[in-house]
């Protein structure tokens, strides 16, 4: 009894490792090379073949399948990414995640890991520490966690060896036993939220001999459905263009598991003549290594002809929530992974919020009552609820020193587009009253014609010309004042009527000022 709590102790101790180290390395590696992330996926949009081989690439390079995924929809929200091409660096990102395999089979498996992992532990600690908000100590902790990885898949597989003797996990190839190592997989995977840790575990009991090549590599297919099952519930209550790539992910994966299960029999064959071929290592784990590269590979194939009309019919679906302007349209809770994409989604969202408050400028300044503008403020109220909520969770992410500055820059901007929703509402109705003179019509009307240019320079934002226009309103104001003032001291205007006036075009004058002061600040956030 004892020696099975202590196998047991060991594979929860490994697993926990594995888990924590891959975590850590994920994290770490998506810090460091977050700007070469940046770059490589938004010049991802030119071909297929760029596309593809951007998700591989950098999926290779952070570790983390989901990372790139949850980038893709970044970019896809942020408009710098078309959903074509995001779903083929989608389709790269399954490719790029069997480096995992590949790294467990040819390091991990292979080596005395304390000799490597306890030193990479050590260093990447040190340099964490010494290096902390620098990309130093990002790559401190991506060292750490390789460390910790290695230190899991060496407690697995000391586990597996001692169960091999004691446990048997399905090893036929009927109906059931397949289904049953289907199941394994897709359990492990929604379990633990990680196709990488169940990968690795099947590899390690694939190599201590619980689980025969056949066996294993229904497991892996199981891994790789199981992952698709957690990428449909991130999309659950996501923004249509996530929800539009995760389903992609879905059918890929769905799809590539069916016919790589059908054709089992013989890629294990083929794969086994293959690594002959390639003269890689004879061991079990190398051979599923390359099951899991080929069999993504085939899926990629699969998909070759299938992509533009997968991407027209995804187009079509989940519009209804794109058509509520009280919903985020770039505000994705899974871009939060990825700091640099979840600023540059709430860059997006504010500007969107920015553009309906402007909206709201214009109707008061046409004259629009109260009333008409209540719809727009119950839209304004709840999107400025969005953002913070949003703002809130990114502030307790691992940003760094500019990306804490840019977000709190984008809530300033946010707060002086909040203030323009908020005095454009109490600028409504800007009329004047039956029997103004007509001195003072034709100044309300120049007031309103250079209000008007003011708020075209901040929707084409032409910064040169938006100085001038400010100065150009703001004498018109001054003469409008004036104009008011005199109406009421000559009798024209009632004095309750010349407040009224007075305060709706401070208000609004106040809301147009805001906008503008908002939108050059924006103008300054912008990459380009």
């Amino acid at each position: 009894m004892s020696n099975v709590w202590q196998s047991i102790s060991q594979l929860v101790g490994g697993l926990g490792l594995f888990l924590l180290g891959m975590s850590m390395m994920t994290d770490g590696l998506k810090l460091a090379a977050g700007p070469a992330l940046h770059n490589i996926l938004s010049n991802a949009t030119r071909t297929r073949w760029h596309a593809l081989g951007s998700g591989a690439l950098v999926t290779a390079m952070v570790q983390s399948s989901t990372a790139v995924s949850v980038a893709a929809i970044g970019f896809v929200n942020a408009g710098l990414l078309g959903l074509a091409p995001a779903v083929w660096v989608v389709f790269g990102a399954n490719v790029g995640t069997t480096m995992t395999s590949w790294i467990v089979a040819l390091v991990g498996l292979k080596f005395k890991v304390e000799a490597l992992a306890l030193p990479l532990v050590g260093l990447g600690a040190l340099m964490r520490i010494t290096g902390e908000h620098q990309r130093r100590g990002a790559l401190g902790t991506t060292l750490a966690g390789f460390g910790l990885l290695f230190l899991g898949i060496g407690l697995l597989q000391q586990t597996f060896v001692g169960l091999a003797d004691q446990v048997s996990l399905p090893q036929g190839t009927d109906a059931v036993s397949v289904l049953a190592q289907l199941g394994i997989g897709l359990m492990m995977t929604v379990m633990m939220k990680s196709s990488s840790a169940a990968m690795t575990i099947t590899l390690t009991a694939a190599q201590s001999g619980l689980i025969g090549p056949q066996g294993a590599a229904a497991v892996v297919i199981g891994a790789n459905i199981g992952s698709a099952v957690t990428t449909a519930l991130v999309g659950i209550g996501a923004t249509p263009n996530a929800r539009r790539t995760a389903a992609a992910h879905v059918i890929f994966n769905l799809l590539t598991g069916t016919v790589a299960l059908l054709l089992l029999p013989w890629l294990i064959g083929a794969l086994s003549r293959a690594g002959e071929w390639l003269d890689l290592p004879h061991d079990p784990a190398t051979k599923l290594a390359l099951f899991h590269t080929t069999f993504n590979l085939l899926g990629v194939l699969l998909m070759w002809p299938l992509a533009d009309r997968l991407t027209r019919w995804l187009l079509q679906r989940f519009r209804a929530r794109e058509e509520d302007e009280a919903q985020p349209r770039f505000l994705d809770d899974n871009v939060l992974a990825v700091p640099t994409l979840a600023l540059d989604a709430l860059e997006r969202e504010v500007t969107r919020f920015g553009q309906l408050c402007v909206r709201m400028a214009r109707a008061a300044l046409g004259g629009a009552a109260p009333a008409a503008l209540a719809s727009d403020q119950t839209v304004m109220t709840q999107l400025d609820a969005a953002v913070e909520t949003f703002a809130e969770r990114l502030s307790r992410s691992a940003l760094s020193t500019l990306g804490s500055e840019r977000l709190a820059e984008l809530l300033r901007i946010q707060r002086y587009y909040e203030t323009c929703a908020r005095q454009a509402l109490a600028a409504a109705p800007l009329q004047l009253p039956a029997g103004a003179g007509a001195e003072l019509v034709a100044q309300h009307q120049a007031w309103v014609a250079a209000t008007q240019a003011l708020l075209t320079a901040h929707d084409e934002h032409h910064p040169a010309a938006t100085a001038l226009d400010a100065q150009t309103m703001e004498q018109h104001y001054q003469a409008l004042k004036a104009g008011v003032l005199a109406a009421a001291a000559a009798g024209v205007l009632p004095l309750a009527d010349m407040e009224a006036l007075l305060g709706r075009y401070s208000a609004l004058r106040r809301a147009v000022q805001q906008a503008i002061k908002a939108r050059v600040r924006l103008h300054t956030q912008d990459p380009s």
